[in-house]
């Protein structure tokens, strides 16, 4: 008598047909399943790969210091140059302002030899406001010296009759403070600078209004009262006028 659900076959070929596919169907089976877990280890394993790497690659990039910017080199002008620029800034200021006095500012950055250098400072004065004010040009990089480009001084009363701040009309700067240079070493400054090759040259620049003339006065030296010579030099034509010590 057969058991009920179950399929009898009577033929003995047939039945070991059956059982051996069975065997081999539920084979493939646990080979798809093994391969199956093979390929999420690797898988798992190459994305722990790739975290660890992009985690080396972070912390390398973290502890580079980042690279210094390269410092800017000093700006070198002469003094009408380094002038112009403050002239706009100070008609900004007052539509009728005149200058009555262009000075260099001695540095670290260079020595005054060739009538540059790298701070300039211009006096301006409004009569219609009744005021005056300085304004710095500079192309420094030394830490004590005005911020680069242009900067405003503190403004201050003015008074037509003060000798010092005598305004005069920019179209009698014609002669450069290179060229003021120039004309001062074939007067005295040669032999200045052949005995101390090292002397600082100064600029200032004023009208004398006792001879109605714009006046470089090149100066060897650190500063006017302690100068080895100081050369008076016509603004407006380039001649020399008189050594003043």
């Amino acid at each position: 008598m057969h058991k009920p659900g179950f399929v009898q076959h009577d033929n003995p070929a047939v039945g070991n047909g059956i059982h051996q596919a069975f065997r081999h169907s539920r084979t493939d089976m646990v080979a798809r399943i093994m391969l199956a877990r093979v390929m999420r280890t690797i898988l798992s394993a190459a994305i722990l790969l790739m975290l660890a790497l992009l985690a080396a690659c972070d912390s390398g990039t973290s502890n580079t210091p980042a690279a210094k910017p390269e410092p800017k080199p000093p700006e070198l002008l002469t003094g009408r140059s380094a002038f112009q620029k403050t002239f706009i800034a100070a008609r900004g200021w007052a539509r009728d302002a005149q200058p009555f006095r262009i000075e260099s500012l001695a540095t670290s950055e260079g020595h005054g030899q060739d009538g540059k250098w790298a701070v300039w400072r211009a006096g301006f004065a409004s009569p219609s406001q009744r005021a005056v004010k300085p304004y710095a040009w500079s192309g420094s990089a030394d830490a004590d010296a005005p911020s680069r480009g242009v900067s405003p001084g503190t403004e201050d009363n003015y008074n037509p009759g003060n000798s010092s701040t005598q305004i005069f009309d920019v179209a009698f700067l014609k002669v450069d403070s290179d060229q003021a240079f120039a004309a001062a070493q074939k007067h005295g400054g040669d032999k200045v600078l052949e005995k101390d090759p090292a002397t600082t040259v100064l600029y200032i620049c004023d009208w004398n209004h006792n001879t109605n003339e714009l006046v470089w006065h090149v100066i060897y030296g650190s500063s006017r009262e302690s100068a080895k010579l100081t050369v008076a030099v016509n603004a407006s034509s380039g001649e020399f006028i008189r050594v003043e010590k």
